[in-house]
């Protein structure tokens, strides 16, 4: 494994952890890690890229080592986050941005925002969220206060290697070698043997926001900078977007995909074969690559 090397830095007042790779003159690619995850996942993907890259990778407010939000999470902030560590590591720069699920979502709301500071952005298996209507505002408020009255804590696991079993039920493609590590990113060992996981989690607290689709793609209209999505054949993300059932009967789930795309100016699709939602575990090596030739096609290696 190519080694990391950590460092904390103040992002808006709270403490987090970033992970990097790399010889720190070489071009610079920043990575965002999805919902429940943690930078480390990057490590098999970071493995796989041919070139050499200084990679950054933070832990997102309330995962991993980053420091907790006692009033909850909010989608802004993550795009505020994204902007104080690109100031504070890549100032005056048009970054390469990448991101998985809830951090690719975070990448294309921000080459939107700021057209100017990107110079590429990828999103890996993230495309919006379902499509909600104004009159569902009242109930999405009413659970989320609900939530809030009563807060939701995670379960222990009896030992480090509960947790990686835990990792491969969830991703049966994951190997053994590849779970262990990550059960020591995702969870942190206690003085007993047991282990919880180091998240946050205020996490699972439902949105009690409405996903206005309109003003999404809004955002990604105002997009420069040249845009791939990597999608993952057998993802469930797709399907749940278009509200298709599993199996016989499906519709060709890759039609709203199609469509949303159509919002982004200069965007391209790849596909990953025999991959689910963390395609960057179970096919590290073709999405390293798919990477890396739209980020030479489009001279993300230039000064």
């Amino acid at each position: 494994m190519k080694p990391f090397r950590t460092q904390r830095l103040d992002l808006r007042g709270l403490d987090a952890q970033v992970l990097t790779w790399g010889d720190p003159e070489a071009p610079r690619l920043f990575l965002l890690h999805g919902w429940m995850d943690v930078a480390a996942s990057f490590q098999f993907l970071v493995d796989a890229l041919a070139r050499d890259w200084h990679v950054v990778a933070p832990d997102l407010r309330g995962y991993g080592g980053s420091e907790w939000q006692p009033q909850g999470y909010w989608f802004g902030d993550y795009i505020a986050d994204l902007e104080a560590l690109l100031d504070r590591l890549a100032p005056g720069e048009r970054a390469n941005i990448a991101g998985h699920s809830l951090g690719g979502n975070v990448v294309l709301h921000y080459a939107g925002v700021r057209p100017e500071r990107v110079r590429t952005v990828i999103s890996l298996d993230a495309f919006g969220l379902r499509a909600e209507q104004p009159a569902q505002a009242p109930d999405k408020i009413a659970k989320w206060l609900e939530a809030m009255a009563a807060p939701r804590g995670f379960r222990r696991y009896a030992s480090l290697d509960a947790v990686a079993d835990r990792l491969q039920k969830n991703n049966p493609r994951l190997p053994r070698d590849m779970a262990r590590f990550l059960a020591g990113h995702w969870a942190e060992a206690l003085p007993d043997g047991s282990a919880r996981l180091r998240s946050d989690p205020r996490h699972m607290l439902p949105f009690p926001t409405v996903y206005r689709i309109d003003e999404i793609y809004a955002v990604w209209a105002r997009i420069a900078a040249p845009t791939l999505w990597i999608a993952a054949a057998e993802s469930h993300i797709p399907k749940w977007l278009a509200r298709h059932p599993e199996g016989e009967g499906a519709t060709d789930s890759f039609v709203e995909i199609r469509g949303r795309i159509a919002n982004i100016p200069n965007a391209e699709l790849v596909v990953i074969p025999d991959a689910g939602h963390m395609l960057h575990h179970d096919q590290p090596r073709a999405v390293a690559a798919a990477m890396e030739a739209f980020l030479d096609a489009h001279g993300a290696r230039a000064a």
